[in-house]
């Protein structure tokens, strides 16, 4: 029924507002129309990806370098215009009636060195920084060359970033050492929905094939979408419902096959205009079979996943409003083990479902000026088989979320802003265990707000939270103690300060009081979860987790060195995470228990990255992370039970990249460090390294635009382990691996 009734709801959004404010009076609503051309040949250049950075806007150039934005009210923006080969252009553009008919033409010149893609914003005092603009942005070569089967492959290189893995097919990102509930990941800003963030066998359901661009942010950023992402948000971008119309019909078909695993998949995307409306279609599929490992295969890791969406976006003089549909398949194994739990291995299916909407209407209001709001309604069902076909585990989660944003002009000593509500509601099942039944309802509000005074540029956000967990049933557990409704409430908050010291070097620090309620699974988890070769005991009694962040960083963007090297200290008063006993469980031998607990604890440690262009066609850099994890109280644990576990040790990566017309060269080196710092019950890791070598070249026949990227990792088929793999006392990481990556755009 509320599923019905948000469609229903937003239904009305669509057909009403159109009737209604057809004659308002929208005289700050304008529109931007523009032609990107070639600094040299001032021939028009498309597939050039548009995004106007403050409205969270993007297009893409037609053949002839055309696009437009439609109803965009009267300011200043960062324009950024990205294209394979040229470099990124980014351009401030007066919006007003009077540009309302005129043509603004762009150049971008070609690039003959490496310009990273890993741009920052927000923080930089030019006022690029509002609100939903990301730390760092992923996109055009440098996703290509990092693409992989998962959104936490696809990211373990980066700077801070690691794969929590139980096998190839289901990982999710590490950011600092931090996972789970502490890095909230989106698609188009929703949440995806699933139950990855509860145990190390369920995957994420995004397919980073269909990915544009993808952001993370930190920060008074963070704060729109939770109070506990200390790790960060991470944001997929693929812009399934449409915020401006395209002047032609246009997208993209790709290819992508890899010999690890023997691994074929193909993408389609496709945007198709009407006069005040735009269709999309997005089709992503993937098959592969078990890994390799310079040890042999690892069994039972095999993969199929096909990820379809369809959107519709109607635009009008008061804005836009627009609807989307997905589907999200996939059946993949996790491997067997040999020292008990599930000695064959065990098969994971999962389906889930999302109808989402969006919408955008222009206000003419003294403080307001642009109203946000959107829906995700998301069935999720998956289900854990045994080797002798009995179903182990089952989990259905139906979540329903709803969120409204104003996006607000200067007043007082801030430049801009927003403010904000949401609110969700969450239904979780599980059967194969004595884990009841339970909801969650949940709201927030939320305020974010930055002002600018000279080369200081700050800032400043708040969120306050309030949630409310009931089980279906009220009991004394012998195993969890009682089992009861709980209700929580706190406040997040933070605040970032950036300095411009002198030309491209800039000093800044973030600080974070970070709030979160307990999740479903930590308070109720009772039973064998055997896929993940757990016995998990929730925790009724949990209180909030309350943390204190602090980070100081140092960046430099110039034409010739790009470095960042920040610092940071994450103390938390209430960590809540699951704790391996040791013990065997009485009634599942085989499964050690595994007791969410809460204790206080400390993450610290640092981040350094680099790209030097040592002339036209030649750069090199790399990147360096490290992170210490520990509790705090009970001053009786010994030296191992005070390290938390699945932290990563030192690691990081060096590069050359050489570029030369549209050819691109980088041989690259992954390494780590000895990780002699486990948790209990783990074991140490040795460190390891690792090398590759991309190849990445593009070629323009007529009006469609080819790319190709080949990239070998692992050349010498280095057998080593990832500490934050579940399984690394067990199974190598994969071997040997080359994978080829073809897109043409048309």
């Amino acid at each position: 029924m509320k599923f019905l009734v948000l469609s229903l709801m937003w239904v009305a959004l669509l057909i009403v507002p159109h009737h209604e404010l057809k004659s308002a009076p929208l005289s700050s609503a304008a529109e931007l129309q523009g032609r990107v051309l070639d600094a040299q040949t001032q021939e028009g250049i498309g597939y050039v990806y548009a995004h106007l950075d403050e409205l969270n806007r993007s297009a893409t150039s037609d053949r002839d370098g055309n696009f437009r934005f439609q109803n965009i009210p009267e300011g200043s923006y960062t324009l950024f215009l990205h294209r394979l080969g040229y470099r990124m252009a980014r351009v401030r553009v007066e919006i007003t009636a009077e540009t309302q008919n005129k043509v603004q033409i762009f150049t971008i010149e070609r690039q003959t060195f490496r310009s990273d893609d890993l741009i920052v914003t927000a923080a930089d005092g030019m006022g690029a920084g509002l609100i939903e603009h990301a730390s760092v942005k992923i996109k055009g070569n440098d996703l290509r060359r990092e693409m992989g089967i998962t959104l936490s492959q696809t990211l373990q290189n980066m700077t801070g970033f690691a794969e929590r893995s139980l096998g190839p097919a289901p990982g999710r990102p590490i950011i600092r050492g931090l996972s789970g509930e502490r890095v909230l990941i989106l698609q188009d800003g929703i949440g995806t929905g699933d139950v990855s963030t509860t145990a190390a066998d369920h995957s994420v359901t995004i397919e980073p094939l269909s990915a544009r661009e993808i952001q993370i942010a930190r920060g008074p950023a963070a704060l729109v979408f939770g109070g506990n992402a200390v790790g960060g948000i991470v944001n997929v971008v693929n812009n399934t419902i449409p915020t401006s119309i395209p002047t032609s019909a246009g997208g993209s078909f790709g290819l992508h096959g890899q010999t690890v695993n023997e691994q074929l998949g193909g993408s389609f995307q496709y945007q198709h205009p009407f006069e005040n409306a735009v269709l999309t279609l997005d089709l992503n599929a993937r098959a592969g079979q078990d890994f390799s490992t310079p040890s042999g295969d690892i069994t039972n890791t095999y993969i199929r996943t096909t990820s379809n969406a369809v959107g519709y976006s109607m635009l009008r003089p008061w804005g836009y409003a627009g609807l989307s549909a997905s589907l999200f398949l996939s059946g993949y194994g996790i491997p067997p083990d040999p020292q008990g739990g599930h000695p064959n291995g065990v098969d994971i299916e999962m389906i889930r479902f999302q109808l989402a909407g969006r919408g955008e209407r222009l206000l003419n209001h003294r403080h307001f000026y642009l109203m946000e709001a959107g829906f995700a309604l998301t069935p999720y069902f998956h289900r854990e088989i045994e080797s002798n076909g009995s179903i182990g585990t089952e989990f259905a989660q139906n979540t329903a979320s709803a969120f409204a944003r104003f996006r607000q002009r200067g007043f007082w000593i801030f430049d801009s802003g927003l403010a904000g509500i949401s609110a969700d509601f969450t239904d979780y099942q599980v059967a194969g265990s004595r884990t009841p039944n339970s909801r969650r309802a949940g709201g927030a509000l939320f305020a974010i707000q930055e002002f600018n005074a000279g080369r200081l540029h700050a800032e400043i956000g708040n969120r306050f939270e309030f949630s409310h967990a009931f089980p279906e049933e009220r009991r004394i557990s012998q195993v969890i103690g009682e089992i009861r409704p709980r209700s929580h409430a706190g406040l997040a908050s933070s605040v970032t300060a950036v300095y411009n010291l002198t030309g491209d070097f800039y000093l800044g620090s973030t600080l974070l009081h970070s709030y979160r309620s307990p999740s479903l699974e930590e308070l109720y988890s009772e039973g064998p979860h055997l896929a993940a070769f757990t016995f998990e005991i929730g925790n009724p009694e949990l209180d909030s987790e309350r943390g204190f962040s602090k980070e100081l960083f140092l960046r430099n963007r110039g034409r010739t060195l790009d470095l960042e090297l920040a610092v940071y200290r994450n103390y938390f008063w209430s960590y809540i995470f699951p704790q391996n006993t040791g013990r065997e469980n009485i009634r599942f031998p085989d499964l050690f228990d595994w007791q969410f607990e809460q204790t206080e604890a400390l993450f610290y440690g640092f981040e350094l990255g680099a790209n030097l262009r040592l002339s036209r066609f030649l750069s090199t850099g790399g990147n360096l992370s490290y992170t210490v994890g520990r509790r705090l109280a009970d001053s009786d644990l010994d030296l191992e039970t005070r390290n938390l576990p699945l932290i990563p040790p030192l690691s990081g990566t060096v590069y050359a990249e050489v570029r030369t017309g549209s050819l691109t060269l980088r041989p690259q080196l992954r390494f780590a460090a000895d990780q002699n710092r486990p948790g209990a019950f783990e074991s140490e890791t040795d460190g390891w390294y690792a090398a590759d070598l991309s190849l990445s070249w593009m070629r323009q026949t007529g009006s469609r635009l080819h790319t190709f990227s080949l990239n070998g990792q692992n050349l010498f088929n280095q057998e080593y382990f990832n500490h934050t793999s579940v399984v690394k006392e067990i199974f190598p990481e994969p071997g040997r691996n080359i994978s080829l990556l073809y897109r043409m755009y048309f």
